[in-house]
């Protein structure tokens, strides 16, 4: 499972005119999961999230989480991160799980968010979205699941 985290002033997520996930401090994070995701990779990924500490401290360094700062996460769901392009110029997306393996991982690493104190905004799985979002730094930062359990 990959994410691109990005922090945020706020963001928003739309599907037509329907709003579906707004924020306003906190984290926007792009979510993909991995044709060999599996539920070990949502509990790292979601631990490691909830404990990030990519907000300011008193002192203007990045040492707060989002729980010490009031922050609030949006998640979207976004296959196109195991997009690989080495072979052509139109991407092939056979790394990504299929979506009746990634909806119910995607549910679960929100439904532990929450479980974890987060508040949690969402896209809507496997429809066209528009994201809206004022980057905060900008403070962007790659997270694999598989990377980090092989440390």
């Amino acid at each position: 499972m990959k994410l691109v985290i990005q922090r945020v002033r706020h963001a928003a997520v739309r599907v037509g005119a329907e709003t579906t996930g707004a924020i306003g401090p906190g984290l926007l994070i792009l979510a993909g999961v991995a044709a060999d995701s599996t539920p070990a990779d949502v509990q790292w990924l979601a631990r490691k999230v909830a404990l990030l500490r990519v907000f300011d401290d008193g002192q203007g360094r990045l040492n707060k989480a989002l729980g010490e700062v009031g922050g609030a996460l949006l998640v979207v769901s976004q296959f196109t991160l195991y997009a690989d392009c080495s072979g052509g110029n139109r991407p092939s997306y056979t790394a990504a799980a299929p979506p009746d393996k990634a909806e119910p991982l995607l549910d679960d690493f929100v439904r532990l968010l929450r479980e974890l104190g987060c508040t949690v905004a969402t896209g809507r799985f496997r429809a066209l979205m528009q994201v809206e979002l004022e980057n905060d730094g900008p403070v962007t930062i790659v997270l694999e699941s598989r990377a980090g359990q092989r440390r």
